[in-house]
């Protein structure tokens, strides 16, 4: 228990085929359509502007506004719940607003410190801008070098967060009134008494508090997707409902609120709502691809894996085309509309290599090719099953080309890794960077727990059920097509514009359906990726509620009984999830980490370089600001070499090469822990069973750091050590040979 006493106060419009579907408007068949229309034209006692205006904009009726304020106000609760939610499992977690400044930066572990350290920057610096040149002129992050780091690692999230902070704290300010609240904790224990500030003047709770709205603001997202995909209010309340009863499995934000994923997930929910949208509609307006393309950057921007999730969905898009769900003239433009994307991106992030090297691009231009020719293609193969492979195997052929033709010409070897982790998974292939990767349990294949998670909640089921479904009458049209029921027909190419709401509806289902093919073995052969599947499996299970495809359960309230049916015994062990979750207490401390970094603040010079193991590196960067020249943001090629030679010393290598290594760096300080040299997740997973593959002369040597936790000497002197860390200091004398 803590004591805690108060010290301080600081300071586009739808065709009828789509009104047909959607949940948010009244069902057709009813004479409201038309006197909607002449309301439009200006009845006695109505304007032009306010709620008339926009209703007849949009050409909706009375009851339709009506439901219409309904989905929008379920969707806002559940955005409430799930902030409220994320919220307290991370104070309950860490005890967050107990804590001082200091642990509460030691509590962003690993890459989150790191990110969090630019956040930090910007608003400590004398202006805005200011902070900005030394976020884009860094020499503390990969000393001597001087980095722009907003091309480097995805910082646009903490750009505009370290903006509205400044602004909130200057506004504040300006008018006097307290943003925060500090209190003097006593920790017990005979520690000192820390100062912990809570309210959003505080920096990391707004930062926090920012990521936590964003991610309820993805739940009402969530619940309008789920809703408008399966054409039912009750389909939005299962997508939500599923994602609370398979939590752990669906999202980390609340544990690691700084990853990438905590800022970009939220808008790939936006961009793929938005891509059902286009999907159905016949002619989607130019403002709803604008919208797609503006969702589809703020995606790409925050996080760096961003570019392999817009492959699949491409690739599923692809898929649809070839199988005639989707015309081309509508392909194409949602093609432009990523090229369009990619490029903008690549503008800022000032010019990232990583972005035109990747399949993601090469793939955009050899699908937009495939189909500009598709014509040729036509003439040269028989319509049908030659015809579809031919194309298939185009793409892939001329994406894999394109890709490794453009990273030859450009340089770039960034995603290097890529390539080695997906070899590591089908061979015996392992080198020093894939098994720092699958030796770690989030890079490994998907637990057979998970699965297992996913039967007892039902959400397997139910999701097999409807892929199913939609597999069975997508054979269906195929065979039909395969026996020229096509050929009397319009070209198949444009079917979904000829035939409207049929064929198109069916292509939206298949291309979801395809999607979560893609994400399933995503997250089979990467455990971690199962962030992308769960949730896309809560909506997919939204289509339990969905006429099209469950209309012969019977009516409508027979339908909704069976679907609260199924909801019941989801809950069964749902429910048992969220207690699980809730009953999660701790306090967040890391003493001897308290002590590293008072310790370094303390006794080293601001310019003293420190080399060491990611995480801690991150921290001693945010916390101590001193130079380092390694970091946990593992996708740089240079920095991956230059954390091979920091990892040398736990090696079983010589001390001398070591001590070279390091050298060759411009360490002044490395910081050993001895759980580095000791810990393995599984055979083969410790530091010197890693470093046996790519230096297997010394196999059977004693780790070199087992040595340096005895005796740090001749080559090392150590300055300080406690239970976790030992700090040793390169001596001078061997500096000066450098």
């Amino acid at each position: 228990m803590v004591a805690k006493n108060r010290k301080q106060t600081g300071k586009s419009p739808a065709t009828q085929a789509d009104r047909d579907k959607s949940p948010l408007v009244s069902p057709p068949g009813k004479s409201t359509v038309r006197r909607a229309g002449r309301e439009g034209k200006g009845s006695s006692g109505s304007h032009p502007n306010g709620l008339s205006g926009v209703r007849n904009k949009l050409r909706l009726t009375p009851s339709a506004v009506v439901k219409l304020g309904i989905t929008l106000l379920l969707a806002a609760l559940t955005g409430y719940l799930h902030w409220y939610h994320l919220s307290q499992l991370f104070e309950n977690d860490r005890h967050f607003s107990h804590l001082s400044t200091l642990e509460k930066e030691m509590a962003f572990r690993t890459e989150m410190g790191l990110y969090y350290s630019y956040y930090k920057t910007i608003i400590e610096a004398p202006s805005f801008l200011d902070g900005l040149h030394m976020i884009m002129n860094d020499r503390l992050t990969e000393y001597p070098l001087v980095i722009n780091t907003l091309k480097r690692f995805n910082l646009y999230p903490e750009v505009v967060l370290a903006s509205w902070y400044r602004m909130y704290t200057g506004v504040m300010s300006y008018f006097g009134i307290p943003t925060k609240m500090c209190w003097s904790i006593n920790r017990g224990e005979g520690l000192t008494p820390v100062n912990s500030c809570e309210g959003m003047g505080d920096p990391a709770y707004f930062y926090v508090t920012c990521v936590f709205l964003l991610n309820g603001v993805m739940m009402s997202l969530f619940f309008v997707y789920g809703a408008y995909l399966s054409g039912s209010r009750l389909g939005g309340i299962v997508t939500t409902v599923c994602f609370f009863f398979n939590h752990g499995e669906s999202t980390r934000v609340m544990w690691t609120p700084p990853l990438r994923e905590s800022f970009a997930y939220p808008f790939l929910v936006l961009q793929m709502l938005l891509l059902t949208y286009i999907l159905r509609t016949r002619t989607p307006s130019r403002t709803a691809m604008v919208a797609l393309g503006v969702s589809n950057l703020c995606f790409m921007l925050p996080w760096q894996f961003a570019q392999f999730v817009l492959l699949t969905q491409v690739a599923s898009l692809f898929a649809s085309y070839i199988l005639g769900y989707l015309g081309a003239a509508k392909m194409q433009s949602i093609l432009v509309t990523h090229m369009v994307t990619l490029g903008v991106c690549f503008v800022l992030m000032f010019g990232n290599s990583m972005l035109l090297t990747s399949f993601y691009a090469s793939s955009l231009v050899s699908i937009w090719a495939i189909i500009a020719l598709r014509d040729r293609f036509t003439q040269v193969f028989k319509p049908g099953i030659v015809l579809w492979v031919m194309q298939g195997l185009a793409w892939v052929g001329a994406t894999v080309l394109l890709k490794f033709m453009l990273s030859t010409v450009l340089g770039a070897s960034d995603d290097a890794h890529i390539s080695g982790l997906i070899k590591s998974k089908f061979t015996s292939y392992k080198d020093f960077h894939t098994l720092m990767y699958t030796c770690a349990a989030e890079f490994d294949f998907m637990e057979l727990e998970t699965p297992v998670r996913y039967l007892k909640t039902l959400l397997l089921p139910i999701n097999m059920l409807v892929v199913a479904l939609i597999a069975v009458r997508t054979v269906q049209d195929i065979v039909w097509f395969l026996r020229g029921g096509g050929k009397a027909s319009v070209k198949r190419e444009d079917v979904d514009e000829a035939a409207g709401s049929d064929i198109a509806a069916k292509g939206e289902l298949v291309y979801h359906s395809l999607q979560l093919v893609a994400f399933a073995v995503l997250a089979v052969l990467i455990m971690r990726l199962k962030l992308f599947l769960t949730p896309h499996m809560c909506i997919m299970a939204s289509l339990i509620c969905s006429k099209q495809l469950f209309g012969w359960i019977g009516e409508k309230f027979k339908h909704q009984v069976v679907v609260f049916a199924v909801m019941a015994v989801m809950a069964i062990h749902g429910v048992v999830n969220l207690q699980a979750q809730w009953a999660i207490i701790g306090e967040f401390s890391n003493l001897p980490q308290e002590e590293l970094l008072d310790w370094i603040q303390e006794n080293t010079h601001p310019d003293a370089v420190f080399a060491g193991a990611m995480p801690t590196m991150a921290s001693v960067k945010l916390s101590a600001g001193r130079p380092i020249v390694n970091h946990p943001h593992y996708e740089d090629a240079g920095l991956r070499e230059r954390t091979k030679l920091v990892y040398s010393m736990y090696s079983r290598m010589s001390g001398e090469t070591v001590k070279r290594n390091l050298m060759k760096l411009g360490v002044d300080f490395f910081v050993l822990e001895d759980s580095w040299c000791t810990r393995r997740t599984r055979p083969g997973c410790s530091m010197p069973e890693i470093w046996d593959i790519e230096d297997p002369q010394n196999v059977g040597k004693i780790p070199l750091c087992t040595h340096m936790s005895r005796n740090s000497r001749p080559h090392f002197t150590t300055v300080f050590s406690n239970e976790v860390y030992k700090v040793l200091k390169i001596p001078k004398i061997t500096k000066d040979l450098r």
